[in-house]
């Protein structure tokens, strides 16, 4: 190994060399995570019978079936890898490390050594995480959530549990330096005339999902270190003989509801931008969006009560936090109605980002809907602890983060590699994701009012579950069917990487600042800082396309009066 490319993989300088880190690692363990979702749909859908062809393998115990105490650790390490391995790595990491120095016209990030330290703390993380799998008795089991007491030594014994907790501060440190450089950068070195509402869409989502991350990873931090003391050195801060169960509830939701808009801010930028760039016309409402975006930001911080309304909470207190969960509905809604307009008589172009984008306003507003009832007190007390959550949280965090990390993919790859994702490939791709996670999670929506409980290794060994067991291998095959549909993002993705056409420098036709300079960006990324002189989407402008012959115009393009 040439100690060049030493340097460029252990100490890149080059913040497009770490985001490609990101990259690699999150669709890595984006893969592991879904393999983890086919065992838990195979023993949802048949339970009790041998997994095909990997069972005996996989668990040599018995007849290759999945085992309780496995099936427990493939749903928390499910729901452990997919959002702190997965989609944050990529809509966290990857993403906004790449674009908000092109974006903004900076020449790197604020902090370089930062963007270094990051990522070695995630992957530190990963290498815990990874390791856990191997220690006696295995990995954690307690759910994500990691609730005491089922985290505690008693209901999760092993090291196994404790090497996750652990990882979980490093996912924490690396995204707290991460949102440190992120929020400085963008305060600090946009280009002259780049004023914040001339900004992207996509670079308010990431400023303000790194606002968050500042702000609420250091409370689970807190929460997670306090598990670790009573794993490690016998003290009782959760413990209900001599500590408080319940306030690690209290800590972990206020992190953890911030974490859903953590992931879905990002997201929600993508859409803005590119629905406005296949609809070649300016986003609608663009400072509306802008203001409905810092409306969330700030309403995600008080309305975590509704996850324990069942949990003892005081009426009084869930009645405000009903109030200000319906409440942020508002602003939600907003940027719904802003983007249909922004689709409304615009000339689209179906490319594979736009399609992509389209299903996100399709599963997010579906998402959205079925929230109300867990938002409001009385229909929650039937619906909480049922895979009705489930369903939703899937509609909305994980299909919708989902389709948005396929959007930006499908539409910065050339920027990142210099080639093209196969349009055709990419299509299909669309075609068999957005149906699929429909189905899916339309199912696990239909289980859920049927009255099935989460988290049971078999469901149906209780009568009033008995009619519900063709939902569940209905939506077991099409969870099958949406990941084999995922081997055509796979092959895309590799067979574009070298054998793909050469991308151009603009080939969308857009005009914000990072498809002004070739693809992929040089060292430094811009020769001079550019001079912006209008907003992102300056697009099918009657006069403009009079004088230009093109409907669009760049953010730095300097036109005489």
């Amino acid at each position: 190994m040439s100690l060049g490319f030493a340097r460029r993989v252990l100490f890149p300088s080059d913040h497009k060399d770490v985001a490609r880190q990101f990259f690699w690692a999150g669709l890595g363990f984006l893969l592991v995570a879904g393999c983890f979702a086919m065992l838990i749909r195979w023993q949802l859908g048949f339970p009790g019978q041998p997994v095909p062809a990997v069972g005996k393998l996989l668990f040599p115990a018995g007849r290759g079936e999945v085992p309780p105490a496995s099936y427990m650790k493939l749903f928390t390490m499910h729901g452990v890898l997919m959002i702190f391995f997965a989609l944050s790595p990529i809509l966290n990491g990857a993403l906004p490390v790449f674009l908000i120095p092109l974006m903004i016209g900076a020449s790197n990030l604020a902090f370089p050594w930062l963007t270094r330290i990051s990522f070695w703390a995630f992957a530190l993380a990963s290498v815990l995480a990874l390791a856990s799998f191997f220690v006696p008795l295995g990995t954690a089991g307690s759910g994500w959530t990691a609730y005491p007491p089922l985290s505690s030594n008693v209901g999760m014994p092993g090291a196994g549990q404790t090497l996750v907790l652990v990882a979980l501060l490093f996912v924490g440190l690396s995204s707290i330096l991460g949102g440190v450089n992120t929020v400085t950068t963008v305060i600090r070195s946009r280009a002259p005339g780049l004023g914040y509402f001339r900004l992207p869409l996509t670079v308010w989502g990431f400023f303000l999902a790194a606002i968050l991350n500042v702000l609420f990873f250091p409370v689970i931090g807190v929460a997670v270190l306090l598990d670790i003391l009573d794993r490690t050195l016998g003290t009782q801060f959760f413990a209900a003989a001599g500590g408080d169960p319940i306030a690690y509830q209290h800590l972990f939701w206020i992190f953890g509801h911030p974490e859903v808009y953590i992931l879905i801010l990002p997201v929600w930028g993508i859409v803005g931008d590119l629905l406005a760039f296949f609809s070649r016309k300016p986003a609608f409402f663009y400072r509306g969006t802008v203001m409905s975006l810092i409306a969330i930001t700030g309403l995600s911080a008080l309305v975590y009560g509704h996850h324990m309304f069942v949990a003892g909470l005081s009426p009084m207190l869930g009645k405000a936090f009903m109030t200000f969960s319906l409440l942020i509905s508002l602003p939600s809604e907003l940027l719904v109605l802003s983007w249909l307009n922004t689709l409304w008589k615009g000339s689209i172009r179906l490319t594979t980002p736009m399609l992509f984008a389209m299903g996100v306003v399709l599963v997010f507003a579906v998402g959205g809907l079925t929230g109300i009832y867990l938002g409001t007190m009385a229909t929650d007390l039937y619906f909480h602890d049922s895979m009705w959550v489930v369903g939703h949280f899937h509609f909305t965090l994980s299909a919708a983060s989902l389709l948005g990390a396929f959007a930006g993919i499908y539409f910065w790859f050339p920027k990142m590699f210099g080639r093209s994702l196969s349009e055709p490939l990419g299509k299909l791709h669309f075609a068999v994701t957005l149906p699929g996670v429909i189905l899916v999670f339309g199912g696990l929506l239909l289980a859920g009012y049927g009255g099935q409980q989460r988290r049971l290794y078999n469901p149906f060994e209780f009568t009033y579950n008995q009619p519900l067991r063709g939902i569940g291998v209905w939506t077991s095959v099409f969870a099958f069917a949406l990941f084999t549909g995922q081997l055509v993002f796979i092959f895309n993705l590799f067979r574009s990487l070298w054998w793909g056409a050469p991308a151009g420098d603009n080939p969308w036709q857009v005009g914000t600042l990072e498809w002004s300079i070739p693809s992929p960006p040089p060292q430094g990324n811009f020769e001079s800082a550019p001079r912006v002189y209008r907003g992102p989407h300056e697009l099918s402008d009657p006069e403009l396309v009079e004088r230009l012959g093109r409907d669009w115009v760049g953010q730095a393009e300097s036109l005489p009066t």
